[in-house]
């Protein structure tokens, strides 16, 4: 067996126009600043991720990057609280895919910038 030289995800880059709206924005999803170097700059803690946020570089584009797969627990509820915050719902939590031992649920979520994000919740099904 070949060993990779890539052995994991450590960072995300997150296109916004405004850095700090987007720091609080992630600080009430429950995210940690880590550190924030400039203000066109900042990294907040994902579990073992870092998240950074950062103004568009070269030809980049606010609200056309990847989908960020936030992963939670009791997803209705999350997306509930969401809601209740004022965060504009894509759509609400449904099972986009029955696995052998879970079901994969989903619900989408746009940033103050309308970046699309995403509440992921890999339900354990009865054995």
């Amino acid at each position: 067996m070949t060993t990779s030289p890539v052995s994991g995800l450590r960072q995300i880059a997150y296109v916004v126009a405004d850095v700090p709206g987007a720091v609080a924005f992630f600080q009430q999803l429950g995210l940690p600043l880590l550190f924030q170097p400039a203000p066109q700059l900042a990294f907040m803690a994902l579990g073992e991720v870092r998240l950074m946020l950062t103004q568009p570089q070269g030809a980049g584009i606010c609200g056309q990057n990847s989908v960020l797969y936030l992963q939670c627990q009791q997803i209705e509820q999350q997306y509930q609280r969401l809601l209740d915050a004022g965060v504009s719902g894509e759509r609400p939590p449904q099972c986009v895919a029955p696995m052998p031992d879970h079901d994969l649920w989903l619900a989408f979520f746009r940033d103050p910038e309308g970046n699309l994000l995403a509440l992921l919740e890999e339900k354990l099904t009865k054995i």
